[in-house]
């Protein structure tokens, strides 16, 4: 299970070669970097920080669609001629943001092969994910789908690492990217911390996921 916003090359230095049609923001935790149906001209990068994606319907549920870390491009539908920003973007911590105009990014896509195929990559790793996600939607339990959230958050199966710690994530948000209820979420957090799965660590209120915890996605 890996990190589909992981990239084997560093954008960083294509994006900081370019020189007008680029702008770097820092976003307060909570602060929206752009809202769903403002004007899509725009492609941005997570230089540092999260951010949160989420949808509104017409009858005002809410939905978290992604949780971008450093090293992640989004608003990127503006390339394909999408007018609207069909998901509002939002600060979950300090975050640093690279916002590159359309017509700049469209240049440096044609102008360097190196980061078009780079950039290429991510997208297609996007679409996997996506696809992952509505599969995980359609046939597996909240349960499973939560403990998938909670191993890919803390990227298991990256560095053959054994666990991970997560930073602070409400449970309030788990619910919105699950498309439960808090209450079952929280059932089922206590269930895997006695199971041993998770484990609550400092007074930040880290959460540490244990490798064990893929069990749960993988029983029948």
């Amino acid at each position: 299970m890996r990190n589909p916003t992981a990239l084997a090359i560093d954008p960083t230095a294509f994006l900081a070669g370019i020189e007008n049609g680029k702008t770097t923001r820092e976003y307060r935790n909570k602060e929206v970097v752009f809202s769903q149906g403002d004007a899509a001209d725009a492609v941005f990068y997570v230089q540092s920080g999260k951010v949160q994606l989420t949808v509104v319907s017409t009858r005002g549920k809410e939905a978290v669609i992604g949780v971008l870390e450093r090293g992640s491009f989004f608003g990127e539908g503006c390339l394909a001629a999408q007018p609207l920003r069909t998901s509002t973007a939002s600060a979950t911590q300090p975050s640093a943001i690279v916002r590159v105009g359309k017509s700049t990014m469209v240049r440096l896509l044609h102008r360097e092969p190196d980061f078009a195929e780079l950039f290429t990559a991510y997208l297609l790793s996007r679409n996997v994910r996506i696809e992952e996600d509505l599969v995980d939607q359609l046939f597996n339990s909240s349960e499973k789908r939560l403990a998938r959230i909670l191993l890919l958050l803390a990227h298991f199966g990256e560095d053959s690492k054994p666990e991970s710690v997560i930073p602070k994530v409400s449970q309030e948000t788990l619910a919105a990217m699950v498309g439960t209820t808090r209450s079952r979420v929280s059932y089922f957090m206590n269930r895997f911390r006695k199971m041993g799965f998770i484990h609550y660590s400092g007074f930040k209120g880290g959460l540490q996921v244990h490798s064990a915890l893929l069990t749960v996605v993988l029983r029948d």
